[in-house]
């Protein structure tokens, strides 16, 4: 790591977090990597300081130098991503014939409920069983995943109901992977979407539930879900339409990951440092600090190219990167010096006109001693 501005990295000869008998002092030299436990050190043996952060990768409020500890990139644990936001753009064909809705047969009063399930009955509540004949006009299936990480699948299936009307519902396949909805269908959502006479959504006319979050009770222990689906923006065609052209998916997406393993870590200009896991996720884990003083100059040498406070630099100013004149992070890089070269390139030519000023008032003495002489003979 090397710093693009004035600041210094914070370091410390204990690995532990900052207290009253922390040994603190700064450093421009970037060369850290991680010890036998996993902390990073330079090859002073000084370790990197930072602030962790939280489940949102956000710093705490204030930046203080006792909220320091040092950084470890080994204790990272695996992770994984339950699903939250699900959108889908798809053309649902404005010309499918209407499929009129079936009645299911007449039953005794003493009839189970369960015999019921899976009757055309349910059409006409926005259910969409493929019985007698009478399927979906549009399905797609999108990947969805549980707080453990665990894969579903989750189709979206809608038929047409009358001009500018479709009954759709989203169920999980198979439908014993979840508790809630309607039971034994897997379904978890059901509901009717209006259109405007341009195709475009009208959420008036569309069933709340629809838009609104939707809790997913799944089996096997796995935390409930809350999934939000975006189904598109009023009058706009952003996400489900219904033009003249064939019932098609444009796209799906969906947030979530499964489960993954630590195989990397990354540094950014803000001195963020991210766990990266292979199921593709970043976290957030740590934000390194960056000081800057009044006088640098004036700071007091210690081993392994540090420094510590001292009267003449003025006291210590703790701030992350790009704020206040700190600079920035550079990662993958190292500083082979701390000169300002332009700085030092301005002083050698000052003082490079200064020599030749100097010499021309010697050569014009000594032209006039000269003439002096020249004179007394």
């Amino acid at each position: 790591l090397s710093i693009d501005g004035a600041g210094f990295f914070v370091v410390s000869t204990r690995c532990e977090p900052v207290n009253a008998n922390t040994e603190i002092s700064f450093t421009r030299a970037g060369s850290f990597t991680p010890n036998a436990d996993g902390f990073l050190k330079n090859t002073a043996g000084l370790f990197l300081m930072g602030v962790p952060l939280d489940s949102n990768g956000e710093p705490p409020a204030n930046l203080v130098l006792s909220g320091l500890q040092p950084i470890n990139v080994s204790n990272l644990t695996s992770t994984a991503e339950a699903t939250t936001s699900l959108a889908l753009r798809a053309n649902l064909q404005s010309s499918q014939p209407i499929n009129a809705a079936v009645t299911g047969g007449t039953y005794n009063a003493g009839t189970l409920a369960g015999s019921m399930a899976g009757y055309a009955a349910d059409i006409d509540a926005g259910v969409i069983p493929p019985v007698n004949g009478v399927k979906s006009d549009f399905q797609t299936n999108m990947q969805v995943f549980d707080a453990r990480g665990g894969v579903h699948t989750v189709t979206f299936a809608a038929l047409r109901q009358a001009d500018n009307l479709w009954n759709v519902e989203m169920f999980v396949d198979p439908p014993s992977e979840v508790t809630s909805g309607l039971a034994g269908t897997g379904q978890i959502i059901s509901g009717q979407m209006a259109f405007n006479g341009d195709g475009t959504l009208n959420v008036a006319g569309t069933t709340p539930a629809l838009l609104n979050p939707v809790t997913v009770n799944w089996t096997g222990g796995a935390n409930a879900g809350n999934i939000t689906f975006d189904l598109g923006t009023d009058g706009l065609s952003d996400g489900i339409t219904q033009f003249a052209g064939d019932s098609t998916l444009i796209s799906s997406s969906s947030n979530g990951a499964t489960f993954g393993n630590v195989i990397g870590v990354s540094v950014d200009k803000d001195g963020v440092i991210s766990a990266l896991f292979s199921n593709g996720l970043a976290k957030k884990v740590f934000q390194l600090p960056l000081s800057t003083f009044q006088n640098p100059d004036g700071l007091t040498r210690r081993q392994g190219n540090s420094y510590t406070v001292s009267d003449q630099s003025g006291s210590l100013n703790l701030k992350f990167a790009g704020i206040g004149g700190a600079g920035f992070v550079a990662p993958q890089t190292l500083e082979a010096s701390t000169v300002d070269l332009a700085g030092e390139f301005t002083s050698l030519i000052t003082i490079q006109r200064a020599f030749s000023a100097s010499t021309k008032i010697i050569t014009t003495a000594d032209e006039m001693l000269t003439e002096l002489n020249n004179i007394k003979r």
